[in-house]
């Protein structure tokens, strides 16, 4: 079926897209959000460098530019300073230029300085992965390319949708627009489900608005947080340390 090294049935390369598309959510909640962003667990060096080396590859998004965006979002939230709030900005653009707001954001220089503190400034990622961000992009596509042969094309333009849709797109868009609400936080997040498992846990925003510090985004005995459950084996085995995990609701509303 490919001229690649691998070759598979259909299934099988949409299974390795959902695989590699969930690497890259779990990257980002476990690592960019809850480690860097919140400060809510350590990780061990491994697969902390592991997920920076993975969302060089899949998201060319950098470190200190990805962490401060979303503290300034929670400090200034539903705010004309907020960088994306589909309440002052609109639901329909926070949707399509989810990754453009991004962007723009990250040219802002006081926003860096002002809450991008305490982020990795070793030698691989102020000459590697921020220097050449674009390069991570460009690896992952030969790499894709070698594997499974032109499909891998198809593959690579998944992966590189999968965050801005997935994380700039719905999480900041409708999960600050429709959902339930656990808490009445004092801005319009929302849990857009239940069962955080596609986007990794980040389903339940406005549980993770009302305790940004927790570690885990589940409260509710019915919510479930995948995020959470790769974070409590890399705990188990010795690879993170939890330090923060907010209190559960004794009573549902």
């Amino acid at each position: 079926m490919t001229l690649g090294l691998i070759d598979l049935p259909w299934w099988g390369y949409v299974a390795v897209t959902l695989v590699f598309t969930h690497i890259t959510i779990a990257s980002i909640t476990i690592y960019l959000h809850r480690h860097q962003a919140h400060r809510s667990l350590e990780l061990h060096p491994l697969p902390s460098h592991f997920f920076r080396f993975w969302l060089w590859m899949t998201t060319g998004m950098v470190t200190k530019e990805w962490t401060a965006i979303h503290r300034k979002h929670h400090a200034k939230c539903e705010t004309s300073d907020d960088p994306h709030s589909p309440q002052v900005l609109g639901i329909n653009k926070v949707l399509r230029e989810g990754s453009e707001l991004y962007r723009k954001e990250a040219k802002n220089l006081e926003t860096l300085e002002r809450y991008g503190h305490g982020t990795p400034d070793d030698w691989m990622e102020l000459n590697v992965y921020a220097k050449h961000s674009a390069k991570g992009i460009a690896l992952m596509l030969i790499i894709n390319l070698i594997l499974f042969g032109p499909i891998g094309l198809t593959i690579w333009a998944i992966q590189m949708a999968w965050a801005p849709i997935m994380a700039a797109g719905i999480i900041n868009g409708v999960g600050h627009f429709w959902g339930y609400r656990n808490f009445q936080a004092e801005d319009a997040s929302r849990n857009i489900s239940p069962w955080g498992i596609l986007i990794g846990g980040e389903e339940l925003h406005n549980n993770h608005h009302a305790y940004a510090t927790s570690a885990r985004l589940s409260n509710k005995w019915y919510e479930f947080d995948i995020g959470w459950m790769y974070i409590c084996i890399l705990q188990s085995m010795g690879l993170a340390q939890v330090k923060k995990v907010a209190p559960k609701l004794r009573l549902d509303s």
